[in-house]
């Protein structure tokens, strides 16, 4: 399929979701090319459909969705001295990191907005996504999945990773304490599995909506709370990691947490200036830690997909790319789902 017409999910502006034919990626001699087979949908995917921006970066050109991917190696250029070989199934890791202040190439996580990411419009000309048949990257994105661990599983490893990432933010905190994940969306739901194999000792899951709670009852949390029904009490929980990113969950996460305690703001909050009660962050000396996608974590992502395949949970719709519409449809739908994935080319 190289260089060859191929099909691909594009968004062209708020409420334009398209799948049509887009050119294939060229062969080029340091890149390697991968047939995609599952892409999950993000939060940020469905911004960019819903409102034609994510965040403050507005679309002005029109955008391949995607960068929770997985799929097989279909060809490795001349060029390239280290790859899996052809037919290895792989996960993607979507950044193209920008370099620091004297740095020569970017290393790990930067958060600079200069940096590239799957199906971002950070960046003028866009970089493209991966809800397409095929793509093409540099080798050091690839990571190899575990032997066993089936694709529709390891599509989870970038939004695990995110997770993992925000939990280590708190990691010297994690092993036996008592943690309430507010929100049990996905990344809710993963930050369970991220916050077990950190060693939490209890772990109490929250949301407003009874089809997450059961959710995150599958994957592992020790309780929910209902909060149509049910206060979280105040000061109980040693950390809290708010995945909602919403304000007033990231103001209860406040009252929530014990003095001394230790928040992570995993959900991304709005934009622009929000009125919260920090002076009880100080009063009470809590420790507020913010976090940002991911560094190199998805590869310790796809070994706990693998040794976890409760997790399969999670995921809760396969949807054909030709449906994507529909698909883009029930993902925005929490009272209904939980992590939706696009079948691109399996």
């Amino acid at each position: 399929m190289s260089g060859e017409a191929m099909r691909a999910v594009v968004v062209h502006g708020a409420g334009d979701l398209r799948v049509e034919t887009v050119p294939g990626p060229a062969a080029d001699a340091d890149r390697v090319l991968v047939d995609i087979a599952y892409g999950g949908i993000c939060g940020s995917d469905l911004h960019y459909v819903k409102t034609g921006a994510n965040g403050v970066y507005r679309i002005r050109e029109p955008l391949v969705l995607g960068h929770e991917v997985v799929g097989t190696v279909a060809h490795v250029g001349e060029r390239v001295a280290d790859a899996p070989p052809v037919g290895t199934p792989v996960a993607l890791h979507p950044a193209s990191p920008a370099p620091g202040p004297g740095d020569a190439e970017g290393r790990g996580l930067h958060l600079l907005a200069e940096g590239r990411y799957f199906g971002s419009a950070a960046a003028m000309p866009h970089t493209q996504g991966a809800f397409a048949e095929r793509i093409s990257v540099r080798p050091e994105q690839l990571r190899a999945i575990p032997e066993g661990l089936p694709l529709e599983l390891a599509v989870l490893a970038e939004p695990l990773a995110v997770s993992l990432h925000g939990v280590d933010r708190a990691r010297d905190r994690i092993a036996g304490a008592r943690v309430l994940v507010a929100g049990s969306g996905p990344i809710g739901c993963l930050a369970i599995a991220a916050l077990r194999a950190r060693g939490a000792r209890e772990i109490v899951a929250s949301d407003i909506a009874a089809f997450p709670l059961g959710v995150a009852a599958r994957v592992g949390a020790d309780a929910v709370i209902d909060l149509t029904a049910e206060a979280v009490p105040a000061g109980s929980f040693d950390v809290v990691v708010e995945c909602s990113g919403v304000l007033p969950s990231f103001v209860a996460a406040i009252d929530s947490v014990r003095a001394g305690g230790t928040i992570v703001q995993l959900g991304i909050l709005p934009s622009g200036d929000l009125a919260a009660p920090l002076s009880k962050i100080i009063s009470r000396e809590i420790t507020l830690h913010g976090s940002q996608r991911f560094e190199n974590e998805i590869g310790e992502a796809l070994e706990i997909l693998a040794a976890y395949p409760g997790l399969r949970h999670v995921v809760t719709s396969v949807v054909p790319l030709e449906d994507a519409e529909a698909a883009f449809a029930e993902a925005a739908d929490s009272s209904r789902s939980s992590k939706v994935v696009l079948r691109i080319g399996a």
